[in-house]
This record gives structure tokens, C-alpha cells and sequence, in this order.
């Protein structure tokens, strides 16, 4: 037994991921809804994987915070938030085109007799105010990332004032320096949970697959095919930005599929933040940057859903037989990237973000209950080109600081 568990810990980590999605589909088509007892190992990767979120997000902001000059988090922070809001538009304008090209739906029939309840939108201005907490410890039980990123914020310019201050500058370098260790910490017990990953994307995958089966993805198959055609032309784009900004695709994806992988089974960009977190650390971006820009954008930025939005309504509209106008594009386009920020942190954000552009079109809420039954297939490419797209961006924002500073 002690040279199988040296042989697995010494494995490497893509290797033992890639085994357990392969068991996992295996076990989840011959057993079926029976795969459900593998739950809790599942349950446990995501609670560990939680468990890490706040230590991480708050110690390695405000590490990072001290590492680095002011007006460079501000420089960071603008080139962070017009990649974002540019790539969702991107997305939603490639989930358009290519639904447009092979056109899902056409020919179906749907049940308007089927009623479905939405989930309310918050708004963009509730998801504003909520960046600024009602008090720390509520950002921190509710998992608000954007809480959590403010709370980190204040309190590492605070201490760097400290450590920049001439009465406390002994105090600021004692509490930056249990910050720091702090920090380690968290990353040593990563280490550890780590090792635990293929073992929960095994039960994750097996119960899945077992749930899902193929017949719910035969019978919605174009619309789950096309929103991934849709997700592969998505990543090409990426692969097009990161060589025209000098950033080794395959060193990249080296350190990404980790998280890609993770966030593919598990389908919480939230969740898979400390493997993305690791990602950044290992490829040798700016703590400063990856620390700020990788939790806000598994809470605003969202590709994978932006192509979704626009994929489901021309599928929508397909299935009432009347396509979208050219003006309904740009209302997609413009109402999807709204929405992606709107709902950002919201349980259910992919449903609600559907909802509210169907509604601005005036297409039949009925057929948002309809593509829930592929949910769980969809949310999971969707899920991780949200992540690769985080990652992308702060590799490439990286990149020009880099450049500055030389």
C-alpha cells in the first residue's frame, strides 16, 4: 500500500486528473443515477476547495497590495476591467455567429403549457454596493468575493501606510510579516488538497454522467454541440491574444488545464479559485495583479455564459421560428454583457442572465425551462472557458506591465 500511495503522490497531477475523468465517465455510464453514492467525495473536494478561498483571496491581496506601488494597481486594475468587458462582448458576438451558422432548435416544438419560475435579477447597481460589506465577517460566511477583495484592499494599503509611516513602521513590518506567513501557510495546505483533486473529479464525473445520461444529451444534442463549437472558436481567440502578446500558449495551458479540468467538472469558477490562484503563481505572474484580477473575474467575468446567453437565443428564437434581426444581435450583445456583470455571485446567474435577455427580446420564458434539462452539460464548458478566459487575461495584462517596467 505504501508504494501505491508514494506512486500516486509522485504521479503527476494531469495525469491522475485525466485517469479519474476517464473512471468517472465509465462508472457514470455503466451505473447510472446509482454513481449518486460517490457524492460526498465530490461534496468534499468542493468544501475543501472553499475552505481555501478566503485565506487565499485575502493574504495573497494583501501581500500582493504591499509588493507593489499604487498608481501600478490602478494602471492593473483599468487594463483588468476593459479586457473583461471587451471578451464578454467578444463571446456573446461568437455565440451569435455560430448559432447563427447551424442554427439550433429548427424544427423543435416547445411547451408553453410548462411553467418556470426565475430567479429576480439584482442589478448591476446591488452587485456595485454589495463590493462594499455590510461587515466583514457576512463577506466572508457568503463566500463575496467582491466583499472580500474590498476587505483586502483596505486593509493592505492600510498596513502598507503603516510600513511607509515613520512612528509605525516597525508595527506595519510586523503585521506585513504575519500576513506573508499566513499566506504560506494557506499555500502549503494547498499543497495537500491538491492531491485530493483527481479522487473528488472522479465522484463529480461519475455522478454527473450517471444523472445525465445520454438520452437528456441526445435530445437537446445540436444546441450542446453548437454552444461548444462555440466555446472552441472562444479559446481560439484566446490562443490568437496570448501570441500576439508574446505568451507561450503551451506554457500556458502547462499551468491552466489544472484548473480548466477542475472547473470543468465542478462548474464554480468561484470554487476552482484557489487551483486558479496555484495556476497564476506557478506560471510566475504578479501576486499584485493575479490576486486582484483572478477573484474578480471568477465573479464578473464570464465568457463561457456570455456565449451561452447568445447560443440559447437563437436556439429561442429557432424553436418560435422567427430568427433574430440584426437588431436583435445588438441587443443580445449589449443586454448579455450587462446582464454577465449584473448577476455576477447570483446561485443560478447563468438562468437569470437567459431569462433577462429573452425577456428584452420577447422570447418565451417557457424555453429557458427547456435548457435546463442540459444544465449541467452546458455549465460545464461554460464554467471553464470562464476560468481560461481569467487566467488569459491576467497573463496577457501581466505581460505589458512587464513591458513598463523594463
Amino acid at each position: 500500500m505504501k508504494t501505491v500511495w508514494r506512486s500516486y503522490i509522485h504521479a503527476s497531477l494531469i495525469l491522475k486528473i485525466t485517469v479519474a475523468l476517464v473512471f468517472g465517465i465509465i462508472i457514470g455510464l455503466i451505473f447510472g443515477q446509482q454513481a449518486a453514492v460517490l457524492s460526498p467525495f465530490g461534496d468534499l473536494l468542493i468544501r475543501l476547495l472553499k475552505f481555501l478561498i478566503v485565506p487565499l483571496v485575502l493574504f495573497t491581496l494583501i501581500v500582493g497590495v504591499n509588493q507593489t506601488k499604487l498608481g501600478s494597481l490602478g494602471r492593473m486594475g483599468g487594463k483588468v476591467f476593459v479586457y473583461y468587458l471587451l471578451t464578454s462582448a467578444l463571446a456573446i458576438i461568437v455565440g451569435v455567429a455560430v448559432a447563427s451558422i447551424f442554427n439550433p432548435g429548427s424544427g423543435m416544438n416547445l411547451d408553453s403549457s410548462e411553467a418556470f419560475q426565475v430567479p429576480e435579477n439584482p442589478g448591476i447597481i446591488s452587485v456595485l454596493l454589495n463590493i462594499v460589506p455590510k461587515n466583514i465577517v457576512t463577506a466572508f460566511s457568503e463566500l463575496n468575493l467582491l466583499g472580500i477583495i474590498f476587505t483586502a484592499f483596505a486593509f493592505g494599503i492600510a498596513i502598507s501606510s503603516l510600513r511607509a509611516s515613520k512612528g509605525h513602521t516597525e508595527l506595519g513590518e510586523h503585521v506585513y510579516k504575519v500576513i506573508d506567513a499566513l499566506n504560506e501557510a494557506t499555500l502549503s495546505i494547498m499543497k495537500v488538497v491538491l492531491q485530493y483533486v483527481p479522487i473528488g473529479i472522479f465522484a463529480i464525473i461519475a455522478v454527473t454522467v450517471g444523472n445525465q445520461g445520454a438520452d437528456t444529451l441526445l435530445s437537446l444534442g445540436s444546441m450542446v454541440a453548437v454552444l461548444y463549437v462555440a466555446l472552441i472558436v472562444q479559446l481560439g481567440f484566446y490562443i490568437i491574444l496570448m501570441l500576439l502578446s508574446k505568451v507561450r500558449p503551451s506554457n500556458f495551458f502547462s499551468q491552466a488545464r489544472t484548473p480548466m479540468i477542475t472547473a470543468f467538472v465542478t462548474q464554480s469558477s468561484a470554487g476552482t479559485l484557489p487551483l486558479t490562484l496555484d495556476a497564476a503563481k506557478n506560471l510566475g505572474l504578479s501576486k499584485s495583479l493575479y490576486g486582484f484580477s483572478l477573484p474578480l473575474g471568477a465573479t464578473i467575468n464570464m465568457d463561457g455564459a456570455a456565449i451561452r446567453i447568445a447560443v440559447s437565443a437563437v436556439f429561442a428564437a429557432n424553436i418560435v421560428g422567427d430568427p433574430l434581426s440584426f437588431i436583435d444581435i445588438l441587443q443580445v450583445v449589449l443586454i448579455g454583457t450587462l446582464a454577465s456583470i449584473g448577476t455576477a455571485g447570483v446561485p443560478g446567474a447563468g438562468i437569470i442572465m437567459i431569462a433577462t435577455v429573452f425577456a428584452q427580446l420577447g422570447l418565451p420564458i417557457e424555453a429557458v425551462g427547456l435548457l435546463t434539462a442540459v444544465d449541467a452539460l452546458v455549465g460545464m464548458g461554460c464554467t471553464a472557458l470562464n476560468v481560461t478566459g481569467d487566467l488569459v487575461g491576467t497573463n496577457i495584462i501581466d505581460k505589458t506591465e512587464t513591458k513598463q517596467e523594463v
